[in-house]
C-alpha cells in the first residue's frame, strides 16, 4: 500500500476542542428556509440522480466512502463496512453554508473531499434489499440543491483486500462560490461562530475528530483546525451561571 501522505497519519493524541467548549456554541435557532441563491433539489431530480448512480453501479453492490459525519451518523442500516483510504483526496472544511448548522448572520463551514493528499475513512455498503430507498435518502441528505448535483462521484479507495469503487461527496471546483479554499485560521473563525437548527459547526467538527481519534486516524489539518477553534472559544467570555 502506498505510504499515507502528511494529511492523514495515525497517532494517539488529546483533543483541545472539548464538549464543554462546544456547549458554548449551541443555541436554539429557527429554520430560515433554503440556502440563499440555491435551488432545492426537486423530487424528480433526486429520482434521476438515484437512477444515474444505480446505472453507473452496473448491478454491483454500492459502497459509500465515509470521511466525516457519515462515519458517526450514516443515516441508514449498514450491510457491511471496511477501513479505506482514498488516495488523491483529502477532507477539508470547504463548504460554505448559511443554513443547517449556520445562519446568514453567522455563516459556517462543512466538510467535503478536495483533490490532493490522502484521506483515511470507511466504506459503507448499502443493503441490497433497500438499496434504492437508502440511496435516495442518502442523496437527499447530502445533495440538497440542484446546482450541486455533480458533487457526488465515484472514487477508487484502497482497502485491506484491494481496491474498491465507492461513492463520495466532494467539493466540485465548478462550484467555486461554494467550495473555494479556506485558510485554516479563517475556517476556525467561521466554525467557532456558526450555529443553526441542526446544531453548531464546532459540534460537527468535535464529533468528527472524536470519531477519528477513536478509530486511531489522525488527520493533520483537522487536528490543527480543532486546536484553533478551541482557542477561539476559550477566548470568549465565560457564560453567566443562572442565579
Amino acid at each position: 500500500m502506498p505510504r499515507t501522505s502528511f494529511a492523514t497519519m495515525r497517532s494517539p493524541t488529546n483533543l483541545h476542542l472539548t464538549s464543554d467548549l462546544v456547549a458554548r456554541t449551541l443555541r436554539t435557532v429557527e429554520e430560515e428556509g433554503p440556502e440563499p441563491n440555491w435551488t432545492p433539489i426537486s423530487s424528480d431530480q433526486l429520482d434521476g440522480l438515484v437512477q444515474r448512480i444505480e446505472t453507473e453501479a452496473r448491478g454491483e453492490e454500492i459502497w459509500v466512502f465515509a470521511y466525516g459525519s457519515l462515519m458517526w451518523n450514516p443515516g441508514f442500516e449498514i450491510a457491511a463496512t471496511d477501513d479505506a483510504v482514498a488516495f488523491g483526496w483529502h477532507r477539508a472544511f470547504s463548504l460554505r453554508i448559511e443554513r443547517l448548522r449556520a445562519t446568514s448572520d453567522a455563516p459556517g463551514l462543512m466538510l467535503a473531499l478536495q483533490q490532493g493528499g490522502s484521506c483515511s475513512g470507511l466504506i459503507l455498503k448499502l443493503p441490497h434489499a433497500t438499496q434504492s430507498q437508502d440511496l435516495r435518502k442518502l442523496l437527499a441528505r447530502e445533495i440538497r440543491y440542484a446546482e450541486v448535483c455533480d458533487m457526488v462521484r465515484w472514487v477508487t479507495v484502497r482497502t485491506g483486500t484491494g481496491n474498491r469503487r465507492a461513492l463520495a461527496f466532494w467539493a466540485c471546483p465548478r462550484q467555486s462560490a461554494l467550495t473555494e479554499h479556506v485558510p485554516l485560521e479563517e475556517a476556525a473563525g467561521l466554525i467557532a461562530q456558526a450555529c443553526g437548527p441542526a446544531g453548531s459547526c464546532a459540534e460537527y467538527l468535535h464529533r468528527t475528530v472524536v470519531d477519528l481519534a477513536e478509530r486511531q486516524i489522525f488527520d493533520a489539518n483537522l487536528w490543527q483546525l480543532q486546536k484553533l477553534v478551541a482557542a477561539k472559544l476559550e477566548a470568549l467570555p465565560s457564560p453567566i451561571s443562572p442565579a
